[in-house]
């Protein structure tokens, strides 16, 4: 029997434990995109304790928890931390064949030093062994990205943000690592959705601009995608249950944004035929300016009406959606390139069953733009595991070119959540040197090394331009 999470956890020959401990261990990290606040990194306070840490905001494992019949004040009520972490253990111990699992042990072996499994056993050792570790430790934010050996983070960020903290991330002395904007304009799509004109009015004074029809958003959101690019933004991220598509009219359109700001019910339909346009007009605005635009689809939010209601939004009721992307997906990308405006574009998808759809759709769009200027994004939040991950790493080394490939992104809001980086790492040493080991791919240590360090951290940082 192996040993619980060693040094060669996951690294099952001798080629994916060279690859591992030689070329990818210790590359930087290139997180280009998660949900990590700005102004958190800037203010730079250390957590008051492990379950701060772990477990505020973080659906992941309020979603175990609950699935274990934990009551929800230990997810997102009025229990002590100590209680929080306590209810956590006793899940934890359950989740096997869950990659929480696995992050949460990378985790406390490499920020706190424990190597003690986490159960419901042990939960109250770890947690006074954590916090002081805490106590006499730096775990402040800025701390724990420089020991992670990130330099750079890409944040997700409204258009009516003024990027205040990323301003003044740059003259943080001694922090190296750029703290760079995204440009995400879905509240500006959705307007369907209820507050869409309550936004829109905050988007005309944020570009200090009046908005009266459709046109004049998408003079808005392009006036704030310069303002983004003079603060370092060069990727934009746009997420939908699927890729809307729908030519219509500019007087339907307009019919249907003003039927939208006057608080009327408009369809998906027809929010699609009003999205159209804007999106076109986005990824023009990206290719001028030599963003890349990352699209994620699949995610069916917000399931649980009664959670939703106390809750709000992005607490752990999500799920995988199953629509039809291909078609829609297709004309979109076609829409842009046929004006020769088509940007450099990462394409996440939420449901397995699409990664042989984004796979091929790869190849259409190619050009000498960029080397893979269309990419197989990495694999996805409820994909975000050890199958989703060499499945994708499969399905883009069967159908596209796995070596041109950015890697991994942390999509988290945690500061510890670099672990993941690890696991990634690991899992696609493991791939690459199985696949040696058998005699499908040749020995070259030059190129294999290339590769790795490329899949880790060069090629993110090529593509998005950053160096």
């Amino acid at each position: 029997m192996k040993s619980f999470m060693d040094r060669d956890f996951l690294l099952d020959t001798d080629v994916s434990k060279k690859l591992f401990h030689e070329y990818a261990e210790d590359m930087p990290i290139c997180d280009y995109h998660c949900h990590l606040s700005p102004k958190e990194i800037y203010e730079n306070k250390p957590p008051r304790d492990i379950s701060q840490l772990w477990l505020s905001g973080d659906h992941y494992k309020w979603r175990a928890m609950r699935s274990c019949g934990v009551e929800e004040k230990y997810c997102t009520g009025d229990a002590t931390p100590r209680e929080k972490f306590q209810k956590f253990g006793y899940t934890l111990q359950y989740c096997i064949g869950n990659p929480l699992y696995h992050w949460a042990h990378i985790e406390l072996q490499r920020y706190f030093g424990i190597d003690t499994p986490l159960n419901a056993k042990t939960a109250n050792d770890i947690f006074d062994r954590a916090n002081d570790a805490i106590a006499k430790g730096d775990f402040r934010p800025q701390s724990l990205i420089a020991k992670s050996n990130v330099k750079y983070v890409c944040t997700t960020d409204d258009p009516i943000d003024d990027l205040k903290y990323h301003k003044l991330l740059k003259d943080v002395k001694g922090f190296d690592c750029k703290v760079l904007p995204s440009f995400r304009p879905d509240r500006a799509l959705n307007a369907h959705l209820d507050g869409f004109a309550d936004y829109i009015n905050a988007l005309s004074e944020s570009a200090d601009m009046e908005i009266k029809s459709y046109k004049d958003v998408i003079t808005a959101l392009l006036k704030r995608a310069d303002y983004f690019h003079s603060v370092g933004c060069r990727i934009s991220d746009q997420a939908f249950d699927y890729p809307p598509y729908a030519i219509a009219s500019d007087d339907e359109i307009e019919d249907i944004f003003s039927r939208a700001m006057s608080g009327g019910k408009i369809t998906l339909q027809e929010c699609d035929k009003y999205r159209t346009p804007v999106l076109l007009a986005l990824g023009e605005k990206y290719h001028q300016l030599g963003w890349a635009m990352e699209i994620h689809i699949g995610a069916m939010r917000n399931n649980n009406t009664l959670m939703f209601n106390k809750l709000g939004a992005d607490t752990g009721f999500d799920s995988v959606g199953d629509c039809e992307i291909a078609q829609p997906l297709s004309r979109f990308l076609d829409a842009l390139n046929r004006e020769d405006k088509l940007p450099k574009t990462i394409l996440f998808n939420l449901n397995d069953k699409d990664n042989t759809v984004l796979g091929t759709m790869l190849g259409n769009f190619q050009s000498s733009d960029a080397q893979s200027k269309i990419q197989f994004g990495p694999a996805w939040w409820f994909l975000d595991t050890m199958d989703g991950m060499t499945n994708q790493m499969k399905t883009l080394g069967n159908l596209g070119v796995l070596g041109k490939f950015v890697g991994m992104e942390t999509d988290s809001r945690s500061f510890t959540s670099y672990g993941r980086h690890e696991y990634f790492r690991r899992i696609m040493c493991s791939l690459i040197g199985r696949w040696v080991e058998d005699g499908w791919y040749a020995y070259d240590e030059d190129i294999l090394k290339e590769i790795v360090q490329g899949i880790c951290y060069n090629n993110a940082v090529k593509y998005f331009n950053f160096e």
